[in-house]
């Protein structure tokens, strides 16, 4: 009798261990799914609480840190050869690093600080097709260098009315659409991080296309490394950089999402006319291009400020969808401004339906009705 009770409390005992494991591994299995990665291709996911306020390292990547001897080889001792450019962090370099990989090295003076390694840990993580990747820093004789992935084909800004703007139809409006699309998805996912980051300095200069074209977001989160003050580059950059900044931002140095979308539909604004949206529209007017959308009620005479170079590369249909949507971002009340997921939304929804509705991109005409044809009917 005793060794029967003892073979079924055993049995018993075995079960509930049994049962125990089996618990602990779906617990197990189930949290490791929830835990998310901050490196996505679609924006859609979105990390845990935590980053920067609780010193919580969220990457799947540690940022790397570069010694200066293999930054100077790698850019031939910061040769003149090597610099392509000076931006709001400092000189930036075209450099070559011993694994034959080629990176962007933003450098400038700046005193060693632990503040400036936890940006650069809470921002090199953030990876998405559509942003450039922030590989790693240096900070060594009183200079500060930011290591990026180095994107070949240069900004978009320098495209289209840059020394090396386009002129033979290469940035046809289905093109510009996708550029458009691709820099809309790398805005999103920065949109979507947990804390939210901004970007607060979008522009047609920070988007960058790489050899296929494909839209990378450069310098995000970079006027964190910034003072109030601290502000590199020509002035008349600065000027222009103004341009691109919401009422909210001028007035109140008021930052939001949607103070972004405002800068997004200002690049958008850049794409259809080709030219920097701090020129006038026409020579009568004493407006800059931002001021005289915000102003003209008559879609109609939208097609007077058209890139001409785009000839007849869409239909009347998506370039109409398209500055409605451009509209509806440079609203001067952010609280009309649609939110970024919108907003990629509709350029994937216009883009596929051009691409459906012309021919293969790059050549050929229109199916339907022409570009020069465009908003004839007055609203």
């Amino acid at each position: 009798m005793s060794k029967t009770l003892a073979a079924i409390v055993g049995g018993a005992a075995g079960v509930v261990a049994l049962v125990g494991i089996v618990i602990f591994l779906i617990w197990f299995c189930l949290s490791h799914r929830m835990s998310v990665s901050r490196t996505s291709e679609t924006g859609s996911s979105e990390p845990s609480q935590g980053g920067r306020q609780l010193g919580v390292e969220l990457s799947i990547r540690e940022a790397r840190r570069f010694e200066m001897e293999e930054l100077s080889l790698a850019t031939k001792s910061f040769s003149d050869k090597n610099l392509i450019g000076i931006g709001k962090f400092g000189e930036v370099y075209k450099g070559l690093l011993n694994d034959g990989m080629l990176v962007a090295i933003k450098k400038r003076t700046g005193v060693p600080s632990p503040e400036f390694v936890d940006e650069v840990r809470y921002l090199s993580p953030i990876q998405h097709r559509n942003l450039v990747t922030l590989l790693g820093y240096c900070q060594e004789n009183n200079l500060q260098f930011l290591i990026y992935e180095y994107v070949p084909s240069g900004s978009v800004s320098s495209h289209l009315y840059g020394p090396s703007q386009v002129s033979d139809g290469k940035l046809e409006f289905k093109l510009r659409l996708s550029i458009a699309l691709g820099a809309a998805k790398g805005l999103a996912h920065l949109h979507s991080q947990s804390p939210r980051l901004l970007h607060k300095d979008f522009k047609t200069a920070n988007v960058l296309v790489d050899e296929n074209f494909i839209a990378k977001v450069a310098d995000a989160g970079l006027r964190n490394f910034l003072g109030r003050g601290d502000v590199a580059g020509p002035s008349s950059q600065v000027t222009a950089d103004e341009i691109f900044l919401a009422p909210e931002v001028k007035e109140f140095r008021r930052f939001s999402d949607k103070s972004d979308i405002f800068s997004f539909g200002v690049f958008l604004l850049e794409l259809l006319r080709g030219r920097e949206a701090t020129e006038s529209p026409s020579l009568d007017s004493s407006q800059n291009l931002v001021e005289w959308v915000q102003s003209t009620q008559d879609y109609s005479v939208f097609s007077s400020i058209i890139d001409q170079r785009l000839g007849t590369s869409f239909t009347a249909e998506g370039m109409e969808e398209f500055i409605q949507l451009i509209v509806r971002c440079i609203e001067p009340s952010s609280e009309r401004r649609p939110a970024m997921s919108y907003v990629v939304m509709e350029l994937d929804r216009i883009l596929e339906k051009e691409m459906s509705l012309t021919t293969v991109m790059g050549e050929g005409t229109p199916t339907v009705t022409l570009g020069s044809q465009l908003f004839r009917a007055s609203k």
